[in-house]
Formats: structure tokens, sequence, C-alpha cells
């Protein structure tokens, strides 16, 4: 079973926040490039959000499939520029922009032993290009389509878009690789209503007959929310599920396993008790806590894949049962910097846990300079008083304390290295559209000029 056994550290950067000349981050030079960078630092991983087709809201949390990979990072090497210097990702106009050049190059494309390979063992890819197919030719959600022929150049076209996928990504993951960096990938617990996932496996889902969800994924009101999270994705038919090994999970997991060295499972807690919603609710207020199939379905995943290596997301607020099951397993946890400043930290004998992972922030955080600016002046003294024997201003000090930890493993997102401040927020969550999900940087002239900073900050915290 997976174990971390040394004090390490890593960054988190989504691969469509890169610098780009083409709208988005993608499988370019810069991708490389960051790898060379962060390389000359001592960080041995690389966290990134998940890669799948990204659906409402450009959310890589709402895909149109949770095994196919979105076009969007593609790299062409004689594609013109689009977009040179914005630190805002225009996922449209990239969309619209590359499928031009995409198109030309399938033209161009001849068949081959390497293509022919991969389409044999991307058991799910026949399924996916032919919903996307229908997708483009219905342009509405699945449930409303009046028009389901097979346009079988499109459905070609779009099994070869995910081979340059796959290829330049599996390319990108061997570089890094042989640089000493691991790759973690992300995997959302649920998946999107509008997805391929869905339509060829409706009998998993809870959903009526007309294919829509009788009830829905999200989680209660707390301290940051009134109205609790409504995300909307359907809930997966546990009972049908275990009686067939969880085939549905075995298959993704499989893919997931092969894309990335170790997969970050998110909102991991729905494995315990998860919060259905009746899918009439406008908001989350209104749902129950039901059983998730807990320790069966791990059971049966490391029975199938002894070797795969997961990291456990469970923050927030959960039941003991929860940490037991994530525990029993010696499965990875997680912890915030910037929640880790309460009253109890300001005891001297405040510690972390060794064995979990701690963040200053993930996508779902304000930057620590974002967070610590917006702090009212008694929670600013407040914050520096726990931090005093840190050196620097506050964000550096939260940065410090994060590193300093007892934590096994620290990850940090690039935005915090650089002392980046709210503008460069990738998610609020609760919140739908524009600016989420838009920042990336516009060079890494910043970053560059942090590497000994940070190659000096892991010598000092032994990482």
């Amino acid at each position: 079973m997976f174990t971390l056994t040394q004090r390490e550290a890593g960054i988190l950067m989504p691969i469509a926040s890169l610098p780009s000349r083409h709208g988005v981050g993608e499988f370019g030079p810069e991708a490389y490039k960051f790898i060379d960078l962060i390389s000359k630092t001592q960080l041995k991983y690389w966290q990134i959000l998940p890669l799948n087709p990204l659906g409402f809201g450009n959310s890589p949390y709402q895909p149109y499939s949770s095994f196919a990979g979105d076009e969007i990072y593609i790299y062409l090497e004689d594609m013109p520029h689009y977009d040179i210097s914005s630190t805002k990702i225009d996922y449209d106009g990239a969309r619209n922009w590359k499928e031009k050049y995409l198109r030309e190059a399938y033209n161009k494309f001849e068949k081959d032993e390497d293509y022919e390979a991969f389409k044999k063992k991307a058991f799910w890819l026949d399924d996916y290009a032919h919903f996307m197919t229908m997708k483009k030719q219905n342009s509405s959600s699945w449930q409303e389509w009046k028009n389901e022929k097979e346009d079988l150049e499109e459905v070609e076209y779009q099994c070869f878009i995910q081979y340059l996928f796959y290829k330049q990504w599996m390319d990108i993951k061997a570089y890094a690789n042989k640089k000493g960096i691991q790759i973690i990938g992300d995997m959302p617990m649920y998946v999107g209503l509008d997805s391929a996932d869905v339509y060829y496996n409706r009998e998993d889902f809870l959903l009526d007959e007309d294919g829509y969800p009788t009830s829905v994924a999200g989680v209660p009101p707390d301290y940051f929310s009134k109205d609790g999270q409504l995300w909307g994705n359907p809930l997966y038919d546990w009972e049908k599920q275990k009686k067939d090994g969880y085939q549905f999970w075995m298959k993704r997991l499989s893919w997931n396993k092969d894309l990335y060295d170790i997969i970050r499972i998110d909102h991991f807690r729905a494995f315990d008790t998860y919060w259905s919603i009746p899918a009439k609710e406008k908001t989350a207020r209104h749902g129950e806590w039901l059983l998730g199939p807990s320790y069966d379905f791990f059971d049966q995943l490391f029975k199938v894949y002894p070797d795969i290596k997961l990291i456990a997301e469970d923050l927030g607020d959960l039941r003991e049962e929860v940490l037991t099951l994530k525990d029993h397993y010696h499965l990875l946890g997680m912890r915030i910097g910037q929640y880790s400043l309460g009253k109890q930290e300001e005891k001297e004998d405040f510690k972390l846990p060794e064995y979990c992972i701690v963040y200053t922030g993930t996508h779902d955080n304000d930057s620590v300079k974002g967070w610590y600016d917006s702090q009212s002046k008694k929670e600013k003294r407040r914050v520096r008083r726990i931090l005093h024997r840190y050196k620097g201003k506050a964000p550096e000090k939260i940065l410090r304390f994060t590193l300093d930890s007892d934590c096994i493993l620290s990850i940090i997102p690039v935005q915090d290295f650089i002392f980046l401040g709210g503008e460069s927020r990738l998610n609020t969550p609760g919140t739908v559209g524009s600016p989420n999900w838009e920042w990336k940087l516009r060079d890494f002239y910043k970053f560059e000029s942090k590497l000994g900073f940070i190659r000096q900050l892991l010598n000092e915290y032994d990482r």
C-alpha cells in the first residue's frame, strides 16, 4: 500500500493556468519549461486539476466525461498565436481558435499502429466519441436530443483528438518523472449529468425515467455558506454498483491510474456519508445524510488495484467515521494552512498531524496574500502574533508556517510562492461563472525570480 516516508514538497499549478500564447495553458513548451523550473528547486510533486472535457461554467468538476481529456490543452506547433499576454483564460475563444487547426491536423493525419493501439486501449473512447458527435448535432443536454444519427467522420475526429491529448499528456508525464517529479491528478467524486458517463451508464445513477436526477449532490449550510453548496451532480446508485463490484468506479480509477502517479479523490467524505438533496430544491439547505459504500468499496478497490496511490480530500466538518475510514487504509489526508490559524493554534504545543498533506490553500481558497489582505485589523494582528517566530511579511510567514509543519508533504499553489493577491484566486465555492477558473500566469518571470527563495525554504524546513 502507498506510503510516504520522508518530508517533501510540491506545487499546485493547473495546466490551464500555465503561460500561453493560445488563450489557455496547454501541453506545449511552457509545460516542459515549468517542469524544468521546479526540478531546480527540490519540489518533487506537481499537482494539477482535472483534465477532462470542461462542461458547465468551464468547471473541471462538471466534465462531459471522467475518462476523456479536453482538446483545449492540445498543443499544435504551427498554430498562430491567439492571445499573447493575458492573465485571464479565454476558454471559448481558445477552443474556437484551436478547433480550426485541430481539424486541419486531422485531415492530414494518417492512421498508424500507435493510433490503433490507443483506440484499443481506451475502452471508453467509442462511447465518448459518439456522445460528443451527437452533442454537437443537438446543441443541448442529452435528455433533450432529437437527432441521434451518427456522423462517422465526426466520430473518428473525436477519436483523433483524444489520441493527440493522450500522447501529448503522457509525454509530459514521462518528462516530469524523468526529472524526479511525480504528477498528482485530481479526480472529482461526482460526474457531470450532461456527460457520456451518465448517458451510457444510467443504471449506475439515481435518475428518473426521463434521465433527470431524483436527487443531487452538494453540501449542507456551514460557516461559509448559509445555503450550502448545490452542485447538481447526479448521485450514484450505490446498491446497484455494489452488486457489480463497483465496475464504473474501477474503470474510472484504472484510467486515472495510468494518467497520474498519484490520484487525489475530491470530497472523500461521500464514501462514508453524502448529502442528498431533492432535485427540485433551489439550495442545499434541505437534504439528508445517507450512508456511502465505505469499507466495502475500498476493500474491492485495493483487491483490484493493490498498488494504487490515493490522497483523500478530507476537509470540512466531518464525522469521526470519515477519518477512521481514511486511516484504516492509511490514506493521506489534507490540511489547509490558512485555516490552521485558529485559537488552538495559539498554543505553543500545537501540531498538525504528520501523515497528511498541508496546503497554504487549494483551488477553492484565496491566495494567502488575498486571504490576509481581506482580514480585519484585529484578525491580522492575531495572525501575526501566532506566526511571530517566522520571517517576512504575513503571507511569507503563512508560507513558512505551512512548510515548517509536521505534515510529511507540503503542497503550495504557485500563487503563494510568488505572493499574488486575490486577483489570482481560481474558484469561489458556491458561485458560478467569471472569474472562476479564469486565472493564468502571464509569464514565468516572477516564478523564476523566486527559485532560489524556494530552494532556501525547502532546505530550511527539511523538505
